[in-house]
Parts: C-alpha cells; sequence; structure tokens
C-alpha cells in the first residue's frame, strides 16, 4: 500500500503514529492554526510578493527586508513558492498527480542553468535557528533535481528571518539516494502501519496541545 507524503506529514508520523492517524489517513481531526502559523503564512506572502512582484515590506515586516535584498541578488531566474513532486522511482511529477509519492514546496529557488546551480531558501519565523532540521532541504534537493535536470548542485538554506541566521547545506546530484535512504525507511515504516492498522500513540511533552483528544496521554 502506498501513501503521498511530505516532509511535514514524516514529521508527525514520527512524533506520534496515533495523530498521524487521526490527521493524515482517517482526517477526523483538523489541527487548527496558531497565532504562530498564522504569522508564519503572513511573513512567507510578504517574502514571496517582495522577491517575486517588488512589492513593497509592510512597516510590520520591516526586520524581513535586509534579508531579502540579500536573497534578491542571488544571480539566476528566481521562482517563488516552487510546487514539487516525484514519483516513487523518483521521477519529476506534479504537485497532485495521480502517480505523486512525494510533494513539497519551495519557498524560493534561484535557477542559474547555465552553472548547473540552484539556490533553494526556506523561510523560518522561528526566534531561533537552534533546533533547525536540514532534512527537509535534502528532499527539496532531490525535487529540484528531478524537475530541472540541468541543475547539477543545489545551495539551500533555511533562513531565519527574525533572528537573521543563515543554516546552509549542499546537495549534489549524485548523492540522491543516500538523501532518499533514511525518508524512505520511514515512509516502509507507514504503508506498514497502513497495512496492519496499528497506530500506537508516544506520549511526549506535547500530548496536552495535541488535536488528538481521544488519545490517553492527552491530559488537556
Amino acid at each position: 500500500m502506498s501513501i503521498v507524503w511530505s516532509y511535514s506529514s514524516l514529521k508527525t508520523f514520527q512524533q506520534c503514529p496515533k495523530k498521524y492517524y487521526h490527521t493524515k489517513v482517517a482526517k477526523d481531526i483538523k489541527e487548527p492554526d496558531t497565532q504562530a502559523t498564522l504569522y508564519g503564512k503572513q511573513a512567507h506572502a510578504v517574502a514571496e510578493e517582495h522577491v517575486r512582484d517588488g512589492a513593497p515590506v509592510p512597516p510590520a515586516f520591516d526586520y524581513m527586508k535586509g534579508t531579502l535584498d540579500v536573497l534578491n541578488k542571488i544571480e539566476g531566474e528566481k521562482h517563488c513558492e516552487v510546487k514539487l513532486g516525484l514519483t516513487k522511482d523518483l521521477q519529476a511529477c506534479d504537485f497532485s498527480a495521480k502517480n505523486v509519492w512525494w510533494h513539497g514546496i519551495a519557498d524560493l529557488v534561484v535557477l542559474n542553468k547555465d552553472k548547473g546551480l540552484a539556490h533553494s531558501v526556506d523561510y523560518k519565523t522561528s526566534k531561533s535557528a537552534r533546533y533547525a532540521d536540514v532534512k527537509q532541504l535534502d528532499l527539496v534537493a532531490v525535487g529540484i533535481f528531478a524537475k530541472f535536470p540541468e541543475i547539477q548542485r543545489v545551495k539551500s538554506g533555511l533562513v531565519f528571518v527574525v533572528s537573521k541566521e543563515f543554516v546552509r547545506a549542499k546537495h549534489h546530484r549524485e548523492m540522491i539516494p543516500k538523501y532518499m535512504e533514511k525518508p524512505a525507511q520511514d515512509v516502509a515504516r507507514i504503508e506498514a502501519a497502513l497495512q496492519n492498522g496499528v497506530w500506537n500513540p508516544v506520549q511526549g511533552p506535547l500530548c496536552k496541545f495535541c488535536a488528538v483528544k481521544q488519545c490517553e496521554y492527552n491530559r488537556s
């Protein structure tokens, strides 16, 4: 049995299979937006409109302008909110194709096809890069390699617009099997859970904030 997955859904399963089941499989529970997620969506929209259209940065987000100006100076074709999709054999497909296996969205991709180089940027509105996880950059890089055959290298970065921190990673086309090794193992675990119907809850410090109220570990 196959699934369509993303970096965020994989993280949900790793956090708690029961939460994954209710939010991604049964879909009987929808996680509400929080103040943080709503702010993040606003910041992403500001960045997209400024880079793509040259729209002025609103005063409330003026702290982002210096960072966005640096990104604007990167040489190449700039593409915002790039939807990426992969089939199970790692071929490019549309984000919502019938045979899509993985999909994700790159906040900003700058293509320099003459040099075989792309820059990939993911905006973060967390106050610190302390817990930055570059694994999502691996997946986006694989999606870029599939979508743009001319690209041989990807310079990736998590851009923390509040703290003005950059967490960088470099990706090379020949390393695609390595980038996909661990995610494929985790996806196999999800597929096994789908087959056997076992979605064990995992207790953790975030349980009291979870939207799955019927779980034995949710004490909210």
